[in-house]
């Protein structure tokens, strides 16, 4: 079984665009996989349609084997995403962004407090637990939304830019927790611009331009 399995997808917008043509990919489990195009290529609307945010106009997804469109609530529960953008609610905490994502997932208040202490730990965000997100720098709201997407141990990790704006040595840190999930046995999709983030860290990589897979 596949860990994303996306047959002739198609999404067009109400006005006419078309952002996805007719794309199909296939990623296996415990693969690191790439998808690389500029901005405006299809990545995000890709994403979007994988986890729900968007409805595609045709074609099939599978997650793990669940039909993402159809059979929503089973292909998201298998699915972390950490989004290009910085989407935290700025009144929580660290500890609660974290407990409230788990309990969205359906977990039990003692494994949400189990997996966020693991998970502020790891990020290095454990002194900082108790701080709310509006209060954090760019790069530690990077760290948080990596954290956040990892809480209800998802098997597929969609990182969409997850790097885009932070600093060279926050840059490596990801990479090296990415990295590092990855040989724990987690699926990745990473999105990105960088040829370098790439080719460091992905073992397959689809170009993706105007809504087409090129290559």
């Amino acid at each position: 079984m596949k860990a994303l399995e996306i047959k002739d997808l198609v999404k067009r917008y109400p006005t006419g665009t078309e952002a996805l043509k007719g794309v199909s990919l296939e990623i296996e489990q415990g693969e690191f996989f790439g998808l690389l195009g500029p901005n405006g290529a299809g990545k995000s609307t890709l994403i979007h349609c994988t986890t729900g945010l968007a409805q595609p106009t045709s074609g099939t997804i599978r997650v793990f084997g669940h039909d993402a469109v159809h059979h929503y609530e089973q292909a998201r529960l298998a699915v972390g995403l950490a989004p290009q953008e910085l989407n935290l609610d700025f009144f929580l905490t660290i500890e609660e962004t974290l407990d409230f994502h788990g309990g969205y997932f359906g977990m039990p208040r003692r494994e949400r407090r189990e997996r966020a202490e693991e998970l502020l730990v790891a990020f290095s965000l454990a002194d900082k637990r108790h701080e709310r997100t509006r209060f954090l720098s760019g790069g530690m709201k990077r760290r948080v939304i990596l954290a956040r997407a990892l809480m209800h141990r998802p098997k597929l990790l969609i990182l969409d830019e997850p790097t885009a704006g932070v600093d060279v040595e926050l840059r490596l840190e990801l990479w090296h927790y990415v990295q590092r999930i990855n040989d724990e046995g987690t699926t990745v999709l990473l999105t990105t611009h960088y040829l370098e983030e790439a080719e460091q860290l992905c073992q397959r990589i689809a170009f993706i331009n105007r809504g087409e897979i090129a290559a």
